[in-house]
């Protein structure tokens, strides 16, 4: 990590689960400061007083008001953007929120960046962008090609933008394995939305690792996501009852949810196509054709014909015991079998 050492790195977001353990994963990397852009005081109280770290700047601010965003970027060598509206149900129901927040200000910190020389900024994904059926993965999928589009048109710009797309990221903020603990130290059953429902998991560490990943390689407009396994939601539900030593939990299903897919996809056909094998990742160059309309209308790709999406339906199916063993790896989760055995 020789070129964060002595850096000033920028996290919009920076209070939420990911830019939490972004932070603390940084200052570990003897960085000179990290630059805190959030607009929940709360959170910054909490994360300020948790961490007792000097080298922790918190800015009060949101990524829909430039200024905020720019006092942030001041003096920043590289910054990680994960500030979105992520909740599917409240972007479903406030879709121009998501967009002020998910498109309007992702192009906020772009623009901040390259005016301030920001020398690399990695946007946060998902794979709900890909193929949106919901506001927010559509919002989402906007946001990338906001980032794609600067590394388009701006080659001449000192900033290196791209873009990291993820899964579900395990005991997240709003995450479905909080939930389901909840449920079994309640007494209550657990409730999954179809239990033949694939999803991605990834750990908290591992999309660290694949943020870290794409600032040491990306070329501007690069897109990146991890090789992740999946499994059904019911071996999900199963595999957090075995490691809280439930047997054989209840469990009712209670039908897909608006803005709900039975399975993700974290790279279309068409992305597979021209994607590169980087041993834990696969990484998508941009499409870096000139403003050239004609190039788009006359010059088409048979390639995408033989490729095939990298979605949970097809990827690594984890058993309940391997997606056990990971759960049983995720910090939280052993806070909380320490409590119970207490």
């Amino acid at each position: 990590m020789t070129a964060l050492s002595g850096a000033t790195v920028a996290i919009t977001g920076g209070t939420g689960s990911f830019g939490s353990t972004m932070a603390q994963h940084l200052l570990r990397k003897d960085v000179s400061a990290v630059h805190i852009l959030s607009r929940d005081e709360a959170k910054q109280d909490e994360m300020r007083s948790r961490l007792d770290e000097p080298r922790l700047k918190f800015f009060l601010g949101d990524v829909r008001d430039i200024q905020s965003v720019e006092n942030a970027f001041a003096g920043v060598d590289y910054a990680f953007h994960a500030a979105a509206l992520k909740q599917v149900p409240s972007c479903e129901f406030f879709p121009d929120q998501a967009v002020k927040t998910n498109v309007d200000g992702s192009a906020n910190v772009i623009r901040a960046a390259h005016k301030l020389g920001v020398a690399s900024v990695v946007c946060l994904s998902t794979d709900k962008a890909v193929y949106p059926v919901n506001a927010m993965g559509m919002s989402k999928a906007l946001m990338e090609k906001t980032a794609q589009a600067f590394a388009r048109n701006h080659p001449e710009s000192h900033t290196t933008v791209s873009v990291t797309r993820y899964g579900n990221v395990m005991y997240s903020r709003g995450s479905v394995i909080p939930l389901f603990v909840r449920q079994l130290r309640e007494g209550r059953p657990m409730t999954v939305t179809d239990g033949t429902m694939t999803r991605f998991l990834m750990s908290l560490q591992e999309s660290v690792d694949l943020v870290e990943h794409a600032f040491f390689n990306a070329e501007p407009g690069d897109l990146f996501v991890k090789k992740a396994p999946a499994c059904t939601v019911e071996t999900l539900a199963r595999a957090t009852a075995k490691v809280l030593g439930f047997e054989d939990p209840a469990i009712v299903n209670i039908g897909v949810r608006h803005g709900e897919k039975l399975y993700e996809t974290l790279l279309s056909r068409e992305e597979m196509a021209k994607a590169t094998d980087q041993g834990d990742y696969f990484r998508v160059p941009l499409d870096a054709r000139s403003l050239q309309y004609s190039v788009y209308v006359d010059q088409g790709d048979s390639e995408a014909r033989e490729a095939k999406d990298f979605d949970s339906n097809n990827t690594d199916q984890l058993s309940i015991d391997q997606a056990a063993e990971l759960i049983a790896d995720l910090p939280e989760m052993q806070n909380v079998v320490t409590e119970l055995n207490q």
